[in-house]
């Protein structure tokens, strides 16, 4: 089972998922599926998806809409 993680957490690996994948299209299945990875976080697709389309505006990086 998956714990609760706080919110600033999951905005943190948000954050260095994207410093990480700057110069590259990310995908946002593979990035939903690393921060369920590194985080354990319950919260829904849609609400990471949306989380990381808004921090990818910021950080300038491409998001390829693949999630189902």
């Amino acid at each position: 089972m998956l714990h609760h993680v706080d919110t600033g957490e999951v905005a943190a690996a948000v954050d260095q998922l994207l410093n990480e994948r700057r110069s590259a299209l990310l995908s946002m299945k593979a990035a939903i599926a690393m921060l369920r990875e590194r985080t354990g976080t319950e919260r829904s697709d849609a609400d990471l998806e949306g989380l990381i389309t808004k921090k990818a505006a910021v950080f300038g990086v491409a998001v390829l809409s693949d999630r189902d």
